[in-house]
């Protein structure tokens, strides 16, 4: 076949797919376009493709023409397709006829054999190249026509081929088999993903940084690429030279922008990605002095011509508006031209200041404070997920220039997102950066900031973190007459003394919430006391007013669209289920709000929930049940980074594994969950459920072995800790306890357990054995009967039983009778 198709310089690596696909595509279209970035591979895969198109046989009977290679980056444009029908008349070596159109000659040349014509390189004579090749393919019914260009040409007839980045693993093979061509036995490691990824997959940067392996290890590049345009500037001195550096091959995209596309390209480097509203609200308007005048009326058709030079991505589409992006290195270019300008600190201001505006009015309307359907609070949810960059960079613009009541404002407005996605310690850290920096701010930001520091703390479970914060805000909240707040300071200090059964003084802090709410609008926020409340009800084992509290707490959630706060409340209704020993009410109540949470990603309480699934199921036996619930509770407890659920999780897996025969996995995961909940700065843990978990395996194996498998766990990183929780039920059998001389007892010896409960509670424990009511217990002691039913629930809790005859069933064989 006749050709002068150049040889591919060196092993084509990834985009097998792509070449493939576009194979078949040239089988059936007559013009393919590859569009994209400069440096994101156009012309290697033409040229891959095109030399695939020579290797297959011709079609029978067919005038084989051959594969023609046109370069144009060196074109000189004049208005006429002159300039471009030249050099397609070199390259298929057809000469100018005097008098002829060369247009013509080309035509009359290419009319019969079936040719394929690949024009590289056509973006700055896309007017040009459009023109020629329409004619082309109107008089040449066999020609195909394979162009590369930073946008199409926008004829009749086109298909344009996006290219796009590569993919990860493509990447990571591209690096690889360059990295080893500069120094051969070059040695894989992590670092090679973090320097792809860095480098988006754009192949020409990829192999740019492999090429430096001669000098320097892919860490040393992962560290340099900070200042990506100086490390890669070595490029082939045999490529054009647009192809030998990064900076070169956008600088020519660049060259090729007119006045208006140059001035949204810059202004576009602050987002992390972005929708046309947000690209209209920030880069129009009114410019710095000195600056240029983009109207916001031009900014859709100036956006749409970078998406079609291919300085511009579309993501996707999110929440029913089409998102854009810049590659990374495309961005960082941009933001230099953005400070060449003199216009950085104006339109990052902007940036950070549209980024704030929407967080206080999305903040209100996930908090319920305005009013909206469950759909739109959702999609808010949503939303932040692809806003997360562009929220991450305001408060790192707002810290680096000292805007601190603007960073604290932020972080205060989202509190929610980040609590329901389980990003509590990321937020608290950022948070805590600003409060340092602004301890004499307005209390009306600074009283708000704390309060909502301390709801990130019980989100991340760090309860004493939380009181603390909570009334360094009521203070401040209650002096700049901010009543919502001071109610979420009330709130939250609430439910720490709960925890730290200061139950009068959590009561009286709910009470004065309850003043605060009492007007339209708040209804949220009454909803939130209330049940604040019944947790704190179940916590004095005032179980029926608890109920009341909750049913209401979920019932005003509802009303307002807010199935999230009625979750919680309806988590509250599982666990005081279980409580009263009704296992089908506590499975409803948890598995009601499974699709609810999963729907907003709150991972936390989703956790919790599928916490309490799996223990209704093991409290009833069905071990493949709740370990598939555990299961699920575990890895998203971890995924989320809450130490403290996890440890909890890891205690009831202690418990399943028990269950399931393997007493030295129980012993090492409730001695894994020990040591965790010390590494959160908490005591080890009462017991709770583990009480129960030990006694039996004690009895078994014997205190020694106990001993040595808690202490292995307390030694078990907390990952390897969960890797053995999910490993799956184990076939291990119990072992024996070892006696003096090396035998095996065949019956070990009871031991009992050191008991978590306090004198008081062994002994309403053992009046329990004996059958008595709470009302029983209070007159055989001279206390109230609300006394006597709260020290029986923190019995229940302790010891992580759900009814009364669990109690005396232990009793009798771990509490002494009176005089014994």
């Amino acid at each position: 076949m006749k050709t002068n198709l150049p040889a591919e310089p060196n092993a084509f690596v990834g985009r097998e797919r792509d070449a493939a696909d576009l194979g078949r595509l040239l089988e059936s279209m007559r013009a393919v376009t590859l569009c994209g970035a400069g440096g994101i591979g156009k012309t290697r895969l033409a040229l891959h493709v095109a030399h695939a198109v020579l290797d297959a046989p011709p079609a029978d009977g067919a005038d084989d023409g051959g594969v023609w290679f046109v370069e144009l980056a060196d074109v000189r444009p004049d208005g006429t397709t002159e300039p471009v029908a030249r050099r397609v008349a070199a390259a298929l070596d057809v000469a100018e006829e005097d008098g002829r159109p060369l247009t013509e000659t080309l035509a009359g040349a290419l009319r019969a054999p079936a040719v394929l014509l690949v024009l590289d390189n056509c973006e700055h004579v896309v007017e040009e190249c459009a023109k020629l090749t329409g004619l082309l393919l109107a008089r040449c019914p066999r020609l195909r026509i394979l162009a590369t260009s930073r946008e199409p040409l926008r004829m009749a007839g086109e298909n344009v081929w996006r290219v796009p980045p590569l993919e990860p693993d493509e990447a990571v093979r591209l690096f690889l088999e360059r990295a080893r061509a500069a120094r051969p036995g070059f040695a894989p490691s992590g670092a090679v993903y973090e320097v792809t990824r860095a480098l988006d997959g754009m192949p020409l940067a990829v192999e740019l940084a492999a090429a430096r392996v001669r000098v320097l290890s892919a860490e040393q590049i992962a560290r340099r690429l900070a200042d990506r345009f100086r490390l890669l500037s070595a490029g082939d001195r045999t490529a054009p030279a647009r192809q030998r550096t990064l900076r070169a091959a956008i600088d020519w995209s660049h060259e090729l922008l007119d006045g208006p596309e140059r001035v949204l390209l810059r202004r576009l480097s602050v987002f992390s990605g972005w929708t046309l509203e947000q690209a209209e609200h920030v880069c129009a308007g009114p410019a710095p002095p000195g600056g240029a005048a983009l109207p916001a009326d031009d900014v859709l058709d100036t956006l749409t011509a970078l998406v079609d030079k291919s300085l511009v991505t579309v993501t996707g589409e999110t929440g029913g508006e089409v998102r854009f992006r810049l590659l990374d290195s495309i961005r960082e270019y941009a933001a230099e031209r953005l400070a060449d300008a003199g216009e950085e600190a104006a339109f990052r201001g902007r940036h950070r200041d549209a980024v704030l505006a929407a967080a206080e009015r999305d903040g209100r309307v996930a908090l319920g404070v305005e009013p909206a359907p469950w759909a739109d609070r959702v999609a808010l949810f949503h939303r932040y997920d692809t806003e997360l960059g562009n929220v991450r960079a305001a408060l790192t613009w707002s810290l680096d220039h000292g805007d601190i009541a603007e960073g604290l404002r932020l972080c205060t407005a989202l509190r929610a997102f980040w609590i329901a996605r389980g990003r509590v310690a990321e937020w608290a850290d950022r948070t805590d950066r600003f409060l340092s920096a602004g301890r004499d701010l307005d209390p009306r930001v600074l009283g708000p900031a704390l309060a909502g520091r301390a709801q990130l703390a019980v989100g991340g479970r760090d309860f004493a973190h939380a009181a603390r914060r909570a009334g360094e805000a009521l203070a401040l909240c209650r002096e700049a007459g901010d009543d919502f707040m001071t109610a979420t300071a009330l709130i939250t200090g609430a439910e720490c003394l709960a925890r730290a059964g200061r139950f009068a003084d959590a009561a009286a802090c709910l009470d004065e919430a309850d003043a605060l709410v009492r007007g339209p609008g708040r209804e949220w926020t009454r909803a939130y006391a209330c049940a604040a409340r019944g947790y704190l009800l179940i916590r004095e084992s005032r179980l029926r007013e608890a109920r009341e509290r909750l049913d209401t707490a979920a019932s005003v959630m509802r009303e307002i669209g807010h199935l999230w706060g009625a979750s919680h409340a309806m988590i509250g209704l599982g666990r005081l289920a279980e409580l009263r020993g009704d296992p089908d009410s506590a499975r409803g109540n948890y598995a009601a709000v499974l699709p609810i949470l999963a729907e907003i990603g709150a991972r936390p309480e989703l956790a919790r929930a599928l916490a309490g699934l799996g223990r209704v199921a093991l409290a009833q036996g069905d071990l493949p049940s709740a370990r598939a619930s555990l299961a699920r509770s575990l890895a998203l407890s971890r995924s989320s980074g809450i130490r403290l659920d996890v440890a909890r999780a890891l205690d009831a897996f202690a418990e399943l594994v028990a269950c399931e025969g393997d007493a030295r996995g129980a012993v090492t995961l409730a001695g894994a969950a020990s040591a965790l909940r010390e590494a959160t700065g908490r005591e080890p843990g009462t017991g709770a459920r583990r009480e129960r978990v030990l006694e039996p395996i004690r009895r078994r194996i014997g205190e020694p072995l106990v001993a040595q498998y808690w202490g292995e766990g307390r030694a078990m990183p907390a990952d390897d800790a969960v890797a053995r929780a999910l490993r799956g039920p184990g076939t291990v059998p119990p072992p024996r306890r070892p006696v003096p001389g090396g035998a095996a007892e065949a019956v070990p010896a009871p031991v009992t357990p050191p008991s978590t409960l306090t004198a008081r509670e062994r002994e309403i424990a053992r009046l329990v054995s004996r059958g008595l009511s709470n009302r029983g217990i209070a007159d055989e002691l001279v206390i109230s009967p609300a006394t006597a039913a709260r020290h029986v629930t923190n019995i229940l809790t302790k010891l992580g039983f759900s009814s009364r005859a669990q109690i005396a069933a232990w009793a009798v064989d771990n509490v002494p009778a009176e005089g014994s």
